[in-house]
Formats: structure tokens, C-alpha cells, sequence
């Protein structure tokens, strides 16, 4: 389905666009696809299991959730590695992701609540991102890009740094306690749990770092424009 619907974007929606931005806009096309809906899913799975907890086993819905996640990492990476190999830490999130979806769906069957929680988090500003970034790569070619691009840009950084400079790092620090405190004991072995806990907050490193940059940007993108209305 998403190999799919990446050549339809590829090949027939952004095919007037730059051959250099196609390719990343057919990646934001399957994200659309992917990201609100594995929000919504994921969101459903959760409240549909009365024994939800880091440790519950997985359940049927939750199981579907984390594979329509592995599709889409798995077109994602083959994307990655054909255009950007020189892409290293996006390879190296979508691998890393992969690892840790797969164990939780194949190797423990246990802790799709963690895991998803972490999806559901990770997607809740998806919609908006692509839409940030596919303007973004339009904005010098078209004025209503660029104008959107302003437009997202504040309330998307915005959104973005609550959930993942906020929430997601408080969500980890109550899913690390409950491993480290021996919750999963028997159930998810610790290099499991372990590595999950590294992937995660390597991730939301990455992610808070990303953003701060965005965040500086702005700044002195609007920093140089009241100064040029002064002068």
C-alpha cells in the first residue's frame, strides 16, 4: 500500500515538481498516510484493551497498529536508501524504530502499550509537519508555499516542542522507572526493555535538538526583519 501510494506521488501528484524535492515529497505523502492514522489506531488499541499497561500482553488491535508502522518504516528506509544514502541518521532512526516495533510485535508480544503510547506521540504532529515540509520545499518556487510555510511554522514548532520536549520525555521517565523497578521481570527481558529505553531517548535527543534549531532559526529570520524595518 505505501510502495503504492509513493509512486502515485512520485510519478503522477508532484510530477511537475523539481526532480530534486520529488522524492522527499513522495516520502511526505506516505507519512500523511501513515502517521494521523497510526495516531488514531494507535490511540483506538489503547483504549480498547482493559488490561493495558507497560507490560500487558499484546492484543490482536495493537498487533495490526505496529504492523501498518512496520510498512510504513520499511518503504520509508527503502526510500532513504536509494535517494539519501548519505542520510545516515534518518537511516539509523527508521532501522533503530524498526528494531524496536519488531521485538515488541514478534520476539516479547508484550508492551505494545509502550510502544504504541511512544507511536501515538511520535505521529500526533505528523499531519502537520508534512504539510510544514512539503511547503517548505516549495516555498521558493511558489508564494502561497511560502505563505503557508509561515503560517504552520510557529504553531507546528510550537505543538512539536510540547509533545516531544515535554510529554514525550515524562512518558519515558514513567516507563523507565516501571522497568528498571522490575515490572517486566519474566515478561520483556531487560536487553529488550533496555534497548527500547535507548532508542527512545536517543530519539527524543535528536528530536529536541532538531527543533531548538528550528526554534533559533525563526528567531533570527524575524530578529533580521525588524531590524531591516528599522533601518
Amino acid at each position: 500500500m505505501f510502495f503504492i501510494i509513493y509512486l502515485f506521488g512520485y510519478f503522477i501528484l508532484f510530477r511537475n515538481w523539481s526532480p530534486k524535492i520529488r522524492p522527499e515529497s513522495a516520502s511526505c505523502l506516505i507519512s500523511l498516510f501513515h502517521g494521523t492514522p497510526a495516531a488514531i489506531l494507535g490511540s483506538a488499541a489503547i483504549i480498547a484493551d482493559q488490561n493495558r499497561g507497560f507490560v500487558a500482553a499484546n492484543t490482536g488491535f495493537q498487533k495490526l497498529v505496529l504492523d501498518y508502522s512496520t510498512a510504513y518504516f520499511l518503504m520509508d528506509l527503502i526510500h532513504y536508501l536509494v535517494f539519501f544514502r548519505g542520510d545516515v541518521l534518518f537511516i539509523a532512526h527508521h532501522l533503530a524504530t524498526l528494531f524496536v516495533i519488531v521485538t515488541c510485535r514478534h520476539t516479547v508480544s508484550h508492551g505494545a502499550f509502550s510502544v504504541i503510547v511512544l507511536l501515538v506521540l511520535a505521529e500526533v504532529t505528523s499531519a502537520c509537519q508534512n504539510a510544514w515540509t512539503l511547503a517548505a520545499a516549495r516555498r521558493s518556487e511558489d508564494r502561497f508555499a511560502a505563505k503557508v510555510f509561515d503560517a504552520l511554522s510557529l504553531p507546528f514548532y510550537a505543538l512539536y516542542s510540547v509533545v516531544r520536549g515535554f510529554v514525550g520525555p515524562y512518558y519515558m521517565y514513567r516507563m523507565i522507572v516501571f522497568y528498571a523497578g522490575g515490572g517486566a521481570d519474566g515478561l520483556v527481558p531487560r536487553w529488550v526493555w533496555v534497548s527500547w529505553v535507548v532508542v527512545v531517548v536517543m530519539a527524543i535527543g535528536v528530536s529536541i535538538m532538531w527543533i531548538s534549531n528550528l526554534w533559533l532559526e525563526l528567531y533570527r529570520k524575524r530578529t533580521r526583519k525588524l531590524d531591516e524595518k528599522i533601518r
